[in-house]
């Protein structure tokens, strides 16, 4: 599913008319309010590198250079352009400089000066330099294509925040009921709370990463101390936290549908086991885990990769450590998926006369299991995000978001609030509170 997150940070282009007024602050503002904050954020990185650079080679042009005699406007560089020495009552050209991320389309352009017959640089209401960049302009136009994919991927955006925000208020109910009454504990309804917690922690995880990301790539850029802030490890320190928050609980969670596998199969087989005992070893399955695969992506995005929020993947080495656990684990829950299946078919057909609806009960049983076991993720499995595009990719990412998103929500209906045994107790409680007996679950 994350790769589908990912895959969200597409680059929108954004028009840079506003370099006319302020053409550096407006550049890093540019790429701070486009809605691909990622790319914007790896953008941005690479423009402010670029413009050092070419900051310190006009400083030591300058200082390297003879100044000339007599009246002259004084070499500068005005925080956009590196200006030579100019004469008193002409406009002085140069090139554009090569840090704007659009150069190789402009690199024939020119931005210009005008010298007053005092020696000074011409200024607008005296205090910000009056230049002409118009030439160095990215006059890149939206088309009407990429209009309609920005706008899609700003739904697909609403569409999984209002899918986690749901679920994670469904989830939590959940885990109130299952949790406070006391005849609902079991190891059965342990596992289910595990996964509705994981289920929890992974929503408010992408909902707290994503307004973390907002947050920092949405900052107004006013003065140039504020995008060297912007681009500091320092500033990047919440939203790293977040992604790697993200990863363990996304990678929990999946390893939480492992678990509700290996234990159905288990009651199925009549397995003899002590439950006590599997159930410390679930959690460590289900927590531990996915600890195994994060630090290691974690390590090496840091030693590496060190960059923004550490949402891009330069090298798609680095990602296969996230990638790879996740697809492990949804091919082990759908073989068991399958055996199961095969199980519950055999017992069906031997059963036949007392279940003349037996396909029926398969196709219930079949679609209740899909979503306790993950089993709609494996439609994409092998369509990684390197391998998709145009409409399949669209189809992808609204497939994978609609469904992990809302999956939350259909497993704790399904497996609470549509639980015979925690609607009795539930009635039971309700009962008891009209005859004015109020009784907590605890009692």
């Amino acid at each position: 599913m994350k790769c589908a997150l990912y895959w969200l940070h597409l680059t929108i282009p954004c028009s840079a008319s506003w370099m006319r007024s302020s053409p550096l602050l407006s550049l890093l503002s540019l790429c701070t309010l486009c809605h691909s904050q990622s790319v914007a954020g790896k953008v941005l990185e690479k423009t402010v590198e670029e413009w050092m650079r070419y900051k310190e080679d006009c400083y030591q042009w300058m200082t390297s250079t003879p100044r000339p005699l007599g009246l002259h406007c004084n070499r500068t560089f005005d925080m956009y352009a590196c200006w030579p020495d100019g004469t008193p009552g002409t406009i002085t050209s140069v090139s554009c400089p090569y840090y704007l991320p659009w150069f190789q389309k402009v690199k024939n352009g020119l931005v210009s000066r005008r010298c007053g017959l005092d020696g000074q640089w011409e200024t607008i209401n005296g205090t910000q330099p009056w230049r002409n960049s118009s030439q160095c302009d990215d006059e890149m136009e939206v088309t009407r294509d990429e209009e309609v994919t920005k706008d899609l991927l700003l739904s697909f955006r609403v569409l999984y925040t209002v899918g986690y925000s749901v679920s994670l208020l469904a989830l939590l109910s959940s885990l109130l009921i299952l949790t406070m009454c006391r005849k609902l504990r079991c190891t059965r309804n342990y596992i289910h709370t595990n996964l509705f917690f994981s289920f929890a922690l992974r929503g408010i995880s992408v909902i707290v990463k994503d307004v973390l990301q907002e947050k920092r790539w949405g900052m107004q850029i006013i003065d140039v101390s504020d995008w060297e802030v912007l681009i500091s490890n320092k500033a990047a320190v919440g939203c790293r936290t977040a992604q790697v928050i993200m990863q363990y609980c996304i990678l929990a969670n999946h390893y939480w549908f492992v678990v509700e596998a290996v234990y159905l199969y288990k009651l199925l087989i009549g397995a003899v086991f002590s439950e006590k005992n599997n159930y410390t070893l679930y959690l460590y399955l289900g927590w531990g885990t996915p600890v195994l695969f994060v630090v290691p992506w974690m390590t090496l995005k840091y030693l590496k990769e060190n960059k923004e929020c550490w949402a891009l993947n330069d090298n798609m080495a680095y990602w296969w450590i996230i990638r790879i656990p996740i697809l492990l684990a949804s091919v082990i829950n759908l073989l068991i998926f399958m055996r199961i299946l095969k199980m519950i078919l055999s017992k069906l057909r031997a059963n036949q006369k007392g279940y003349a609806d037996y396909k029926l009960r398969l196709a219930k049983a079949t679609l209740t299991l899909i979503p306790l076991f993950g089993i709609h993720e494996v439609v994409f499995i092998f369509a990684t995000d390197e391998q998709t595009s145009g409409v399949l990719r669209y189809v992808k990412v609204f497939f994978n978001l609609f469904f992990s998103s809302f999956q939350g929500f259909l497993v704790s209906v399904l497996y609470c609030f549509a639980n015979k045994e925690v609607r009795y107790e539930i009635r039971k409680k309700w009962q008891m509170w009209k005859m004015n007996k109020p009784s907590l679950c605890l009692r």
